[in-house]
C-alpha cells in the first residue's frame, strides 16, 4: 500500500500546553488516525539556527526527539491541516512510501509443563 513517512523534529524541552512536544504530536498523530508511529531520542543534533543539542547530563531538555509516523495519503494530509491550525511551529519532512506487512505469523506456543 502507499502512503507517507512523516518526520517532526523538536527537542524535548519544548512543549505544547504542558506535554513535551513529541508525546503530544505522537498521540495527536494517533488521534489523526496515523498507521504507526515512533518517538526516539537523538543523542546530538542541530536545527535551521544551527545550534548543536545534545543530551549532555545538565541539558537533558535539550536533547533532540525526532516523531516518525507512517500514514496514508488521506491521513497526512488531515494530520498537517490539523497541525497547520495549532499554536506550534515545528519542522517536518514528507516522503512517499510503500507500506504492508511481510512473514509468517509466529508458531504456537510450546505446551508448556507442569
Amino acid at each position: 500500500m502507499k502512503g507517507y513517512q512523516l518526520t517532526f523534529f523538536a527537542e524535548q524541552e519544548h512543549r505544547h500546553g504542558r506535554t513535551p512536544m513529541g508525546d503530544w504530536l505522537l498521540q495527536f498523530a494517533k488521534d489523526q488516525g496515523a498507521i504507526g508511529g515512533s518517538l526516539v531520542g537523538a543523542a546530538e543534533g542541530f536545527g535551521a539556527a544551527g545550534r548543536m543539542r545534545s543530551t549532555h547530563f545538565f541539558e537533558l531538555a535539550q536533547q533532540p526527539v525526532a516523531v516518525t509516523l507512517s500514514a496514508t495519503e488521506e491521513c497526512a494530509d488531515r494530520l498537517l491541516t490539523a497541525l497547520a491550525a495549532e499554536p506550534i511551529t515545528v519542522f517536518y519532512i514528507k516522503v512517499p512510501m510503500e507500506y504492508g506487512r511481510i512473514g509468517t505469523a509466529a508458531p504456537p506456543a510450546a505446551p508448556q509443563k507442569d
